[in-house]
């Protein structure tokens, strides 16, 4: 479900490429449940590298990879049911990943657009991006971070598991929030 979330995102006054750091980034979901509240989650491993010269956006770019089974509802029951075949069947798609094809400054806001794959369906988002921050020079290097989110619908994706309720509706909500979380240091 909102995996992806997928990842992204840095920024400095020159180019320069980044690594992005696993321990200080996530990718976060959001979905409707029973159709009156929001379950979230989140992955923890995100893993990846960007490239970006705010004075050159033709050559910025962004690979990254989500590890499938380290998502987190807070609910372990919840969490194996999402690991299964019914949703993100980690055991045969272990990996989300994101590559960006194209970096744009639109009314001021950065948009990066490129190919999101999940349970190994591939579809092309745009990811609304906050920052990135200034570098910092920090214990670690100069760092980097940057907040970015997008909606999918996840039976794009081939996610389609759902249960019917005797009053209407779903269990599980088709339109999915992601939310990226990340800190990258230069390298």
């Amino acid at each position: 479900m909102r995996t992806i979330g997928l990842l992204l995102l840095a920024a400095s006054s020159w180019g320069a490429d980044y690594t992005i750091d696993t321990a200080h980034s996530a990718a976060g979901f959001g979905a409707k449940h029973m159709m009156v509240t929001n379950v979230r989650g989140r992955f923890s491993n995100v893993t990846g590298k960007i490239s970006y010269d705010p004075k050159n956006l033709a050559a910025a770019k962004v690979e990254a990879t989500i590890d499938a089974s380290t998502v987190d509802t807070q609910q372990a029951k919840r969490d194996a049911h999402l690991k299964s075949p019914d949703f993100f069947d980690v055991a045969k798609y272990p990996t989300m990943t994101f590559r960006s094809t194209k970096w744009a400054q639109v009314n001021g806001k950065l948009k990066i657009t490129g190919d999101l794959t999940i349970h190994g369906v591939t579809k092309s988002v745009t990811l609304d991006v906050e920052g990135p921050a200034p570098e910092v020079k920090g214990p670690g290097g100069v760092t980097i971070g940057a907040s970015a989110s997008t909606k999918i619908n996840r039976k794009e994706f081939g996610l389609v598991w759902n249960k019917l309720m005797d009053t209407g509706g779903a269990v599980v909500g088709d339109e999915i929030t992601i939310t990226l979380d990340i800190e990258a240091t230069r390298n």
